[in-house]
């Protein structure tokens, strides 16, 4: 039976890049059992296929290279339970955070059919639960550029997550919607999601809602908001709280504005 097998011959036996080996063996994970001084190359010995076997199915198993490593400096039972009681700590965790991220992923996607689908400049009355957000209370004038009033909200709520698309919304005051002035918002806020830190998180209230789907962003709404509030006046609804304002697509998702949807909702008693 042979003995030695060169590089490229391990290789293909354990369907590995030579690079892979070249690696292990600059690391010091798996060393050549022979290094032909005059040419360089390297060859492997039988001995070295289980230790090389051993690595393949712990990295199949996600386990780090330098944790594999140290499992070769002090191999025994123990120390191979240990790592794997270890690492199957760490897959369930990813796993977790995988699950996590496919829920915001169908959100996501629910918010963007909804928003495609549903008909716009038409006026509909809904109950909507209470939700939770994070919220900044801050008078800012309209805009459509958002970025420095969410970067104060984080800076008050750092477990607010890092990363958000289609979930910030804006507020105006009930005492500037009875006036009938939108030159300004009275806070910011980001939508939870399940799973999220929910420390210094609050609510909006659920409720009654005039709800109307508009294609543009937050600077167009003022005209809205006033035939909704037209509408609210002749159907004898009084306005009872801030609205809730949520640009459902806008820049973060198209760099067409035509396709922006904007939602405007004003809380009402009947």
């Amino acid at each position: 039976m042979k003995d030695l097998f060169t590089i490229g011959e391990t290789a293909s036996l354990f369907n590995v890049n030579i690079r892979t080996l070249r690696y292990y063996d600059k690391i010091g994970l798996l060393r050549p059992e022979w290094v032909d001084p005059d040419t360089g190359y390297r060859y492997y010995s039988t001995k070295q296929f289980e230790r090389l076997n051993t690595i393949l199915y712990l990295k199949a198993l996600k386990v780090p290279l330098e944790k594999i490593s140290f499992f070769f400096k002090s191999k025994n039972t123990d120390v191979m339970k240990s790592l794997l009681e270890e690492q199957r700590k760490n897959i369930r965790a990813l796993i977790s955070e995988l699950e996590m991220a496919e829920k915001k992923i169908g959100s996501r996607i629910a918010q963007i059919d909804y928003a495609l689908e549903a008909p716009v400049n038409k006026i509909d009355i809904k109950h909507i639960s209470d939700r939770p957000v994070f919220y900044l209370k801050k008078d800012m004038p309209v805009s459509d550029d958002l970025e420095y009033p969410i970067r104060e909200l984080e800076s008050v709520c750092p477990s607010l997550p890092g990363i958000f698309l289609g979930k910030v919304g804006v507020r105006v005051s009930m005492e500037n919607l009875i006036k009938r002035d939108f030159s300004s918002f009275s806070g910011i806020f980001v939508m939870t999601e399940t799973g999220e830190d929910m420390k210094c998180s609050s609510v909006i209230p659920g409720g009654d809602y005039i709800v109307m789907r508009f294609t543009g962003t937050h600077s167009f709404s003022g005209a809205y908001y006033a035939r909704m509030l037209e509408y609210a006046e002749k159907n004898r609804f009084s306005v009872a709280g801030d609205s809730v304002e949520i640009t459902l697509i806008d820049s973060g998702m198209t760099s067409d504005p035509d396709r922006f949807v904007t939602e405007l909702q004003i809380p009402v008693e009947f």
